[in-house]
């Protein structure tokens, strides 16, 4: 009996221990931080294009905590524009890096506000675009770019595959 007692006094010693439902509800949290960009991935082609005009994003997960974009645009079967993203995440911020064709060094916007299938992030010392907004429902991607009370809408739908 003294050892069922000392042992029930140790598992509630245990599970009362400082840190220990914060190391549970913390260990959760940085699930959710890492799977949270994971609705980017896939195929996207832009609804809201102009004619003889297409633009496409491709998300994949490279690992827990960067996810690569590809953006292009092709008219009349040329390439007429592309950019390399990257969103990362170090110490705790994520990061979103956009470099264009031609360029050698990203543009860097910090993530300031993530939601469920939903983030923003800023630059406002960028020329244009000083905000990025993606949001997601369903099959349809939303992404905005803005700065300079410019707004451009993106609306894509997710490409399946066949």
């Amino acid at each position: 009996m003294k050892h069922l007692l000392l042992l029930t006094l140790i598992i509630a010693g245990i599970s009362c221990k400082p840190g220990g439902k914060e190391h549970l509800a913390s260990n959760s949290s940085r699930a959710e931080s890492q799977a949270q960009f994971d609705w980017l991935l896939g195929n996207w082609i832009r609804t809201n294009e102009a004619a003889n005009t297409e633009t496409r994003e491709n998300w994949s997960k490279k690992n827990q905590s960067e996810y690569i974009g590809f953006g292009f645009t092709i008219q009349n079967k040329d390439t007429i524009w592309q950019e390399n993203i990257r969103l990362s995440e170090s110490n705790g911020q994520w990061s979103f890096d956009v470099i264009g064709k031609g360029e050698t060094e990203p543009t860097k916007f910090r993530v300031t506000n993530i939601g469920k299938q939903t983030f923003s992030c800023e630059n406002q010392a960028n020329e244009f675009p000083k905000v990025i907004a993606y949001s997601q429902k369903g099959d349809q991607l939303h992404a905005e770019i803005s700065g300079n009370d410019v707004e451009i809408p993106f609306e894509f739908e997710r490409i399946r595959e066949q």
